[in-house]
């Protein structure tokens, strides 16, 4: 049987309920220019999951990796049965999980675990978080308010002020806090606004590199 991005998602969710105590999971989020299938936040790290059905290709993998190691502190391959070179198609420090079929249905099972990624950015991260959770880490650091000024402004300022540790703990306890029914009151145009804002950024960097 060929297993399709639907029969291996569930199994993943079950995968990382049985495997962490804490976590929070985010399906189709956008990290730059691509979405990550699924934005797994624990309380120290984040993670990214990239499906790969037995229907799938390799055509977009090279430039989903280079989005997911500058969002995710760790990255997984997570491959149906037909992906038995997956390892030549992402870098080492990424893990593989792979579907396992035994005596009650599939399962999954980790072949490789990842290693933290060299290549991920606080900078990136804070990318992730709305304006009103930035200015969230400036009040739970005892920082200025700086109401009127940019999320540039206040990135940079969170940035220069907080080290690659302090970063990391505090952008995964305010993604664990998010809560998307404070858009719930606003027309419907607002809501989508709000919850796509991380879309038009990220195609706003791709435009400024070419």
């Amino acid at each position: 049987m060929k297993l399709k991005d639907a029969d291996i998602r569930p199994l993943l969710f079950d995968f990382l309920d049985e495997r962490h105590g804490k976590v929070r999971t985010f399906e189709e989020l956008y990290i730059g220019d691509c979405r990550a299938d699924v934005y797994a936040v624990l309380p120290d790290a984040t993670v990214g999951f990239e499906i790969k059905s037995d229907a799938d290709t390799y055509a977009r993998l090279s430039r989903q990796v280079v989005n997911y190691d500058r969002y995710c502190d760790l990255c997984y391959a997570v491959v149906g049965g037909t992906h038995t070179k997956i390892a030549e198609h992402v870098p080492d420090y990424w893990g593989i999980i792979t579907v396992i079929e035994g005596e009650n249905g599939y399962s999954l099972t980790e072949l490789r675990p990842a290693a933290p990624g060299p290549k991920v950015s606080a900078a990136y991260k804070l990318r992730l978080l709305w304006k009103r959770e930035l200015s969230l880490m400036l009040k739970n650091n005892s920082f200025p308010k700086y109401a009127q000024k940019s999320r540039k402004f206040i990135t940079d300022y969170l940035l220069s002020n907080l080290n690659d540790e302090q970063l990391r703990l505090q952008i995964s306890d305010i993604l664990f806090e998010r809560d998307y029914t404070v858009f719930e009151d606003q027309p419907q145009r607002k809501r989508v606004r709000n919850r796509m804002s991380s879309v038009r950024r990220g195609k706003r960097a791709a435009r400024k590199k070419k």
